[in-house]
Formats: C-alpha cells, sequence, structure tokens
C-alpha cells in the first residue's frame, strides 16, 4: 500500500509552516546567544538543541530575578517552539547512523531515555514477544476501511483534514485483523483513532512467529506502540493495524498517512528512518497521537 499523491497546496503551507518555524528559533538564538554561549555549550539555530533545562532556565532570566521568574522566562522563551526538539538532541548519541537492527546496549540505552522523556514505559520486548528489529525505515501507507461501507470521503473530519490526508487514498483490501469495527452504527471514536494512528509492522519477522502463529497475531492486534523520528524528536503513539511491508520493499513498517505527517516525513519520497517500540500501558491510559516530551533530561 503506497501513499502516492502529493497535494500541492498543502505542500505549499507545509513548507510555510517550517520557514516560520524555523526563523523563530533562529530568532531565539540571535537573542540569547550570549547567555546561551556562557553556558558552554555550542547550540544550533536549526535544531535549538538547548541540551539541559538548566540552560534553558538562564535564556531570559534577569540578573536580579526569583527561580519562579527564570520558570516563567523559559516558558516565554519555548513558546510555539517544538520542545521534541531537545529529545532530538539526546538521541543524536545513542542512536547509529546507520540504519540497521539495535544491538542490546543501543536498545537499552533508547528505551531508558524515551521512558525518561514521554513518562511511561517504552521497551523492545512485552510477554517475551520481540520485533525482529526496533530501528528502520517507515514507508506511508494508504487509508484502511474501518468497518463495512467505509469511505475515504467519512475518513475526513474537515476541509483541511482532507487537503492533508485525503489524497493518500484508501487501500483495496482490509488490514490483516480486518475491519476495526464490525458495522458503522458500532463503529467508536477508539477505532477511529486506532485507524487514524496505524501502523503496518513485519509483525511476520518476529522471532517465533512461525512456530506460534495464534499467539503472536492475537499479542500484535492493536498493539500499542511508539513511533519517534530520531532526527526531529517527533513523535506519536500508534497501533499495530497491518502486517507489512514486504521485505522486498526495503521498509521495515508503514504508517497512516497521518502518522507520516506527525513523524514529519509526509512529504518528498515519504519516506524515512524511525524508531519504533511497544509501549507498556495495561491499563489503556495513553492516548493515541501526536505525542510531546514531559521530562528535560
Amino acid at each position: 500500500m503506497n501513499f502516492t499523491s502529493k497535494n500541492e497546496p498543502f505542500e505549499h503551507l507545509r513548507k510555510v509552516w517550517t520557514s516560520k518555524h524555523r526563523n523563530l528559533q533562529d530568532k531565539i538564538w540571535d537573542k540569547h546567544k550570549e547567555s546561551l554561549s556562557w553556558i558552554g555549550r555550542t547550540i544550533s539555530p536549526r535544531s535549538l538543541a538547548l541540551g539541559s533545562l538548566g540552560g534553558l532556565l538562564l535564556l531570559t532570566a534577569p540578573q536580579s530575578g526569583s527561580f519562579n521568574t527564570q520558570i516563567a522566562s523559559t516558558q516565554g522563551v519555548l513558546e510555539g517552539v517544538d520542545t521534541n526538539v531537545l529529545l532530538a538532541d539526546q538521541l543524536k548519541d545513542i542512536v547509529p547512523k546507520e540504519v540497521r537492527p539495535l544491538d542490546k546496549t543501543e536498545e537499552g540505552d533508547i528505551t531508558k531515555t524515551l521512558s525518561q522523556v514521554f513518562g511511561f514505559k517504552v521497551t523492545s520486548e512485552l510477554e517475551g514477544i520481540k520485533l525482529n528489529r526496533n530501528y528502520g525505515l517507515i514507508g506511508g501507507e494508504q487509508h484502511l476501511y474501518r468497518y463495512p461501507g467505509d469511505n475515504l470521503q467519512a475518513h475526513a473530519d474537515s476541509s483541511g483534514d482532507w487537503a492533508k490526508y485525503g489524497g493518500s487514498g484508501i487501500a483495496p483490501g482490509l488490514g490483516a485483523w480486518g475491519y476495526f469495527a464490525p458495522s458503522k452504527l458500532e463503529f467508536t471514536e477508539k477505532d477511529k483513532q486506532k485507524e487514524r494512528y496505524y501502523l503496518a509492522i513485519q509483525t511476520f519477522l518476529a522471532p517465533g512467529f512461525a512456530e506460534n502463529v495464534g499467539k503472536y497475531r492475537d499479542f500484535f492486534k492493536h498493539r500499542k506502540m511508539l513511533i519517534v523520528n530520531p532526527k526531529t524528536g517527533q513523535a506519536v503513539v500508534a497501533v499495530i493495524g497491518d502486517a507489512g511491508p514486504a521485505e522486498f520493499t526495503g521498509k521495515h513498517l508503514g504508517g497512516s498517512p497521518e502518522v507520516m505527517d506527525v513523524v514529519g516525513l509526509a512529504g518528498g519520497p515519504r519516506k524515512g528512518a524511525v524508531l519504533y517500540f511497544f509501549i507498556d500501558d495495561p491499563k489503556d491510559e495513553i492516548p493515541l497521537g501526536p505525542i510531546k516530551i514531559k521530562n528535560f533530561s
């Protein structure tokens, strides 16, 4: 299932928004360069990789201000800035440059970092089950039929939704687990979010799958996962909604149009390197969709 079409008006808006975001980061750097240099870090104006919360607290703090004033000033500096770029700065030294399976040490370092900054357990193994890899190339997928009689137009909640995601089309067949709901009447908001933020994962390559097809099939169905673009820190909580892509494609997983948009890979080749790990959420408390870091390490 390929994410094949390109909406030119949306691409123009995306480029405008990206340009504004970068300009904002540059202005922050220019305004606070002296303070940032004083704390002894070399910081890229493009990535706004500020390094630590301690450094952030010095950005706009007056010489004779209280700690609370410093925090308020910091919040002002970060207003409108995607703070997940701080995660990208942390990951750059522990994620390999080559897109390949991670070794145990890398898995441990990365899952520890992700668990700390997001505030929930991120792991490469649950119930004794692992994927064949947790770092690979993601490609764009089409929408999936959610219930009998569903259609592409029904997936859009607004004209903006249609402009951004309608052009991706809808897959001719069902996902690996069929419809997300047995009927439109029984279709819930939770089902809607599962299709909106779904992944196609190479479940069939997981160690032990061939020997335990039934067990693995049930385990992987709508299993919650964290997807992170290590270059930008953009992240999304999604579920496994399909199996694939095939090995010959050179891709290791696929993402819905919305997933690809959130991780910043909806444009250009619609392909890029991502980290993807299980989320240990037995009470189903973590919502699907874009997610921001909670803790500055």
